[in-house]
């Protein structure tokens, strides 16, 4: 068991942010791979709020590593949906989102999001992340995993340059 975990500082800028406003009826995955593929994100993190007419969550059953599905076929709040996007290695791109749902009688349903179709909104703050961060399959838990990718940052000899004190 590790005490720390694998981290690495993402980049030495501010990243870029944008909104995405999904419509009634939108299909939620489809929409953030579109989203990254127009917009040639390598790698990007997104919170949500809205609503789904319909959603498909899952629970992953690490035994049998596989999904299994939780139907939600009510109209449900989307109370928390937090992901990322990525590129896979064939060049496409994969978005992992886990979602808490609220319904009507204010039970709530959460997991691996699968499917969702918008109702009536859903707002989608997506922040670009540098390029360190990909995805590869784990054998072991039978997942594709964050994998850190190596960032050599650029040194300078000259600390008074960076506002760094001599």
């Amino acid at each position: 068991m590790s005490v720390v975990a694998d981290f690495q500082t993402l980049g030495d800028g501010p990243p870029r942010t944008y909104v995405v406003v999904a419509a009634v009826d939108d299909p939620v995955v489809e929409t953030l791979r579109v989203f990254a593929r127009q917009q040639r994100l390598e790698a990007a993190s997104f919170t949500a709020i809205g609503g789904f007419s319909r959603s498909t969550l899952a629970y992953f059953d690490v035994e049998s590593k596989r999904y299994l599905d939780i139907p939600v076929d009510e109209q449900a709040e989307v109370l928390s949906l937090v992901g990322d996007i990525v590129r896979a290695p064939d060049g496409d791109w994969q978005v992992h989102a886990h979602a808490v749902l609220g319904l009507r009688d204010g039970s709530t349903r959460g997991g691996h999001l699968r499917e969702a179709a918008v109702r009536p909104t859903l707002e989608v703050m997506v922040t670009e992340s540098p390029a360190q961060v990909a995805r590869r399959f784990d054998e072991h838990s039978g997942l594709a995993l964050i994998e850190l990718r190596d960032s050599s940052p650029v040194t300078d000899p000259d600390p008074v340059r960076h506002g760094l004190a001599p």
